[in-house]
């Protein structure tokens, strides 16, 4: 599969942690985001809040805590 780069805004602090992130963590953020993205403008629109409280959901379900999250983050 090719591989096209994108711009997106974050805020200060997904900015700062993605310019932190070993290569491999980024790597998986940017998987997971083009995925979600794809996912996310197959559907209908929705509310943001929809899209997180989903997003969260998912993520709850599969196991991902708040502690794991930021362990990914800090690349640990």
């Amino acid at each position: 599969m090719s591989h096209s780069t994108i711009t997106i805004t974050v805020d200060e602090k997904a900015a700062n942690s993605m310019a932190l992130a070993s290569p491999e963590i980024r790597r998986k953020v940017e998987a997971m985001l083009g995925l979600r993205i794809v996912e996310l403008l197959g559907q209908e629109p929705r509310s943001l809040e929809e899209i997180m409280t989903q997003a969260s959901d998912e993520a709850r379900r599969k196991g991902l805590t708040p502690e794991i999250l930021e362990e990914l983050l800090r690349g640990d």
